[in-house]
């Protein structure tokens, strides 16, 4: 999917992309890097771009677990566009870490990320 055309991009100071704001009726929409509303209800502009810069994107480095044939098991977020999210086995803590003889599994998934998604 891509980002619709009447969705605003919104840019911290230093201009790293933190999500946008998609209009709904008189208001907005938060929406994180995730493809994700950051709101239950459309907020007014100051208030939705607030609720962005107070999510950031630091919440991409969070714990994550992603849905394996009903059992969950632990990821990481290793990449995130609105071409899609990639995520990464999380063996002892570290994406990179990999066992001797065995291969990182990793997992495209599409964006809007998919409730198969969620935060540990």
């Amino acid at each position: 999917m891509t980002v619709p055309a009447d969705w605003l991009e919104f840019r911290r100071s230093d201009r790293e992309l933190v999500g946008w704001l998609r209009p709904e009726g008189e208001g907005w929409v938060p929406v994180d890097l995730l493809g994700r509303d950051a709101a239950a209800a459309p907020l007014d502009l100051d208030r939705a771009e607030a609720a962005l810069d107070e999510l950031g994107i630091g919440f991409l480095a969070d714990r994550w677990e992603i849905d394996r044939d009903g059992g969950w098991a632990a990821v990481r977020i290793s990449e995130v566009s609105a071409d899609g999210i990639v995520v990464e086995d999380d063996e002892y803590g570290s994406a990179s870490a990999v066992m001797p003889g065995r291969r990182r599994a990793v997992w495209h998934l599409p964006w809007p990320a998919p409730p198969t998604l969620r935060r540990r």
